[in-house]
């Protein structure tokens, strides 16, 4: 199982903000480990002041349930299985895109948020960091 270290979460991080630039948002972007905890983040040059926040706990949601934080918009809602989930754990969970698990032999081994664009636009960005998980996942093992 490869290691979600600084410098791969660096790699990481890095996708996501060139995705940005390439769609015109300025976002934040976080890596966090198992447990939740940041590894890696950045910020771009005019983001918006919520973005640490939300990159991180985007992240961390995406660790905590081991799904993108998109699949728990539609389950949260009222009369969703998991309705409420967001008021829960301290205000942490974000249930609205730009989060993603990242997942290594059945475990998940960390996550990306990304915070700052559309929700489309911070799901493109998780998804480029992922893809360079991914491709060093394969490098690996």
């Amino acid at each position: 199982m490869p290691d979600l270290t600084l410098q791969l979460a660096a790699q990481m991080t890095d996708a996501a903000l060139a995705r940005a630039a390439e769609l015109g948002a300025a976002v934040s972007a976080a890596v966090v480990d198992a447990g939740g905890h940041l590894v890696h983040f950045q910020r771009m040059d005019g983001a918006e002041i919520a973005g640490p926040t939300l990159a991180v706990d985007k992240a961390f949601t995406a660790v905590a349930h081991r799904v993108p934080t998109a699949d728990l918009t539609a389950l949260t809602g009222p009369g969703g299985e998991l309705a409420g989930l967001q008021s829960n754990g301290g205000g942490r969970y974000v249930v609205f895109g730009g989060g993603e698990p990242c997942w290594s032999t059945g475990q998940v081994v960390g996550a990306v948020g990304v915070s700052g664009g559309s929700v489309s636009q911070d799901i493109e960005c998780a998804r480029a960091a992922l893809d360079v998980w991914e491709t060093a996942t394969i490098a690996i093992g």
